[in-house]
């Protein structure tokens, strides 16, 4: 770089873009990098505190800010992501679509060791809306040795999988089954339906129909191979999930031979879940909570199978930090640390 007074500086190719500040008005690039200088901008260069400005002169073995923050954003990027154009020396990683983020932490962390080399995230399977900004990625000086960037980009080579990107949700074909005698005779009104249905729903997926049972297990076990046989792909049985010895849904689901991951989740609100496979379909056991709680393990888990992933025990139990809802007056989930 060559340091030259504004004064000076008419006709002169600026080097990175310059950031003008007015409070409560703007902040962002005044000037982008390439700008030709014009004898008009002098003042405006002046009342922004520049002195002096920089252009290019070319060091064997450094590049720019921006091609830096590119190359990091690329090596960084897996499926269902977009890069936004360099500015200020920052790219910025954008949903393409919506869905759940997915991020390697191990990879996060390696990336971040490296000198002057900055990867910032929003958490891992924070659900994204397309056009959702991501990830920012940039440099710390506006030059730096190409030998950090290439360091960067083997760091990244070395995981199996992308450190970021953004899966989109399944469209499944849901079961229902509501149990509890009282809901099965009449006697009360069935809540979980409509809560159910409307998640389901706003997850795109579809819901083939809602079947009811006592808590008798032959009859829990007949309402949720009839919706097998229908095509479901997803099973949510709803009631009977406590301790309670006429709680008999776990019971159910575990003698039609599923293979049970957890029964219980370090989450609250949500500890008496359920999570088991028939083959690859899986079972969700939901306490009573998801019934009347606007935020619950339910809005953990359901997502991340909608995505296809299949989840161990160890994927439930490593929810526990960042497993209390603060049962919040008015929900922000999830711009707040419940399942972070």
């Amino acid at each position: 770089m060559e340091k030259i007074k504004v004064q000076n500086s008419v006709g002169a190719v600026l080097i990175h873009d310059m950031t003008q500040i007015i409070p409560g008005v703007i902040k962002g690039p005044r000037f982008r990098k390439g700008h030709i200088v014009q004898e008009e901008d002098i003042p405006v260069l002046l009342s922004m505190g520049k002195e002096h400005v920089y252009v290019w002169d070319p060091t064997p073995g450094l590049i720019h800010e921006n091609e830096a923050a590119e190359r990091l954003a690329r090596a960084v990027s897996g499926s269902g992501l977009i890069l936004d154009e360099p500015k200020e020396g920052k790219v910025t990683l954008i949903a393409a679509h919506d869905g759940l983020l997915y991020t390697s932490e191990d990879g996060i962390w390696a990336l971040n060791t490296l000198q002057d080399v900055i990867l910032a995230t929003l958490h891992n399977h924070y659900p994204v809306k397309k056009g959702d900004k991501v990830a920012g990625t940039r440099v710390v000086p506006l030059m730096i040795d190409e030998k950090v960037v290439l360091d960067a980009e083997r760091i990244a080579q070395t995981f199996s999988k992308p450190l970021l990107d953004v899966r989109p949700l399944k469209q499944l074909k849901v079961g229902i089954v509501t149990t509890g005698s009282e809901v099965y005779h009449g006697r009360i009104q069935d809540k979980f339906g409509p809560v159910l249905r409307s998640k389901i729903e706003g997850w795109g997926s579809v819901v083939l129909g809602q079947t009811f049972a006592s808590d008798e297990v032959p009859l829990i076990q007949s309402c949720i191979q009839e919706h097998l046989d229908q095509g479901a792909e997803m099973i949510l049985v709803s009631g009977g999930m406590s301790v309670d010895p006429d709680d008999v849904t776990p019971t159910a689901i575990k003698e039609m031979g599923a293979e049970l991951i957890t029964y219980g989740a370090p989450v609250l609100p949500g500890a008496m879940f359920l999570l088991a496979y028939l083959g690859d379909i899986p079972i969700l056991g939901l306490p009573g909570c998801v019934m009347y709680a606007k935020t619950t393990v339910f809005d953990l888990v359901a997502p991340r199978l909608l995505t296809g992933e299949r989840l161990a025990r160890h994927d439930i139990t490593k929810l526990g930090q960042g497993g209390l809802c603060l049962d919040c007056p008015v929900c922000i989930y999830p711009r707040c640390s419940f399942g972070k």
